[in-house]
């Protein structure tokens, strides 16, 4: 089945407004068994009456996202029923709950939003109890000119969302005949790129009959997709992790934070943290982790020199003969966080991100990686990462997570 997703609004195209459909309804069409064909912006106006004509003309499933608002740029059901020859009349149940949810707030209705309840002749009207606009099912072969089955849904995520696991979902396992999905698995790597596994397993993963397989790479991280059969999935992870299992992070889907709170878990063991250039990055992903809070104990961000030496301990003039950027002034931060915080392991990140502050010796894109534990030798090890500053916080909070997994599957 071609499923096809067109995303109406000017203020996608304007960039004011991220388009976070595209990655949504990817990840829930495939869980059904159904993958997305293509997915078209097109702005307010009659582009949206053009895209659908082009659209239910080789698609058998078309999502409409967008313009189902009470304002006059929001257009979609009138567009949609012009381009499918199909009259609108007001859904009388759909009015009555538009001045419900209106009366329930204890606001006046502004006429503007009767035209909300607005349907095609034949089509049904997808109640929304998150908001004002309803969402419009039109079944397929209703109007003569398209076997395209089409769902008008309103903009916003948080009515989107519940609307197409209520009524999207049950109306597309029928139009399907309850279609399986494959089976798909998603192994995250760290510490590796995207070329080293076209050098190491490409050719063997091409030869695995039924197998469909992808990278994506991302700022200190792999992710390897697998999708096909059980035995294929299973010859392919072999492959992989015969190779590579040094540098997994999961196997689930799991982001390196998950993964490294999950080992803290295991283990029972805590964290802390001592950031200088990450400015507080490395924390920040970890207590985004449902269950940080039984793991993680303290995070110190110690920017300044100054603060390194007053709340860490590290001697000023280890600062001074080494500078900030090295390789004791990185132990000298983890041996201070596992001594204050308590924690049984503490990693610390100090670095150059730049764009100014680098010497031939230290690059711009520097940094030190000092992991402490109250068992255990403090280590450092080094990274070089000239990225822009963003990227390059990114990639040393990656290096500084990764250096903690190591060090707990290590145990």
């Amino acid at each position: 089945m071609r499923v096809e997703i067109l995303n109406t609004g000017t203020e996608l195209l304007l960039g004011n407004t991220v388009n976070t459909h595209a990655a949504w309804f990817g990840r829930e069409l495939f869980k059904l068994g159904l993958r997305v064909a293509r997915q078209t912006t097109v702005p307010d106006g009659e582009a949206i009456r053009e895209a659908i004509e082009s659209c239910v003309a080789r698609a058998d499933v078309l999502i409409v996202t967008g313009g189902l608002g009470p304002t006059s740029d929001d257009l979609t059901r009138e567009l949609a029923a012009a381009a499918l020859g199909l009259d609108l009349i007001t859904d009388e149940a759909a009015l009555r709950s538009i001045e419900a949810f209106f009366a329930a707030r204890g606001r006046p209705m502004a006429e503007a939003n009767r035209k909300q309840a607005l349907a095609p002749v034949g089509c049904d009207v997808l109640p929304n109890p998150n908001g004002t606009a309803p969402g419009i099912y039109i079944p397929p072969r209703i109007n003569g000119r398209s076997d395209c089955a089409l769902f008008l849904l309103p903009g916003p995520p948080r009515e989107l969302q519940p609307m197409v696991h209520a009524e999207v979902v049950p109306r597309l396992r029928a139009l399907t005949g309850g279609a399986l999905p494959a089976a798909s698995i998603e192994l995250k790597f760290t510490g590796i790129g995207e070329s080293d596994f076209h050098q190491g397993i490409d050719a063997r993963l091409a030869e695995i009959e039924g197998l469909e397989y992808g990278y994506c790479a991302r700022i200190g991280e792999v992710d390897l997709r697998l999708i096909g059969g059980t035995d294929a999935i299973a010859r392919a992870k072999e492959i992989a992790l015969w190779s590579f299992a040094d540098f997994l992070i999961s196997d689930d889907g799991s982001s390196l934070e998950q993964t490294v709170i999950a080992l803290l878990a295991r283990h029972r063991l805590t964290l802390a943290t001592a950031e200088s250039c990450t400015g507080g990055l490395v924390a920040d992903r970890l207590t985004n982790v449902p269950g940080a809070s039984e793991v993680f104990t303290h995070g110190f961000v110690t920017y300044a020199n100054e603060a390194k030496t007053a709340v860490l301990g590290v001697p000023a003039a280890d600062i001074v003969a080494h500078g900030a950027v090295s390789e004791i002034v990185a132990r000298k931060m983890a041996e201070g966080a596992l001594r204050v915080s308590g924690a049984s392991l503490a990693v610390a990140v100090t670095g150059i991100a730049g764009p100014g502050g680098g010497t031939p010796e230290k690059p711009v894109g520097t940094a030190w990686i000092g992991l402490a534990a109250k068992d255990a030798t403090t280590t450092a090890s080094q990274i070089l990462q000239p990225r822009q500053r963003r990227d390059f916080k990114l990639a040393a909070s990656q290096a500084a997570l990764d250096a903690v997994r190591r060090a707990l599957i290590a145990r």
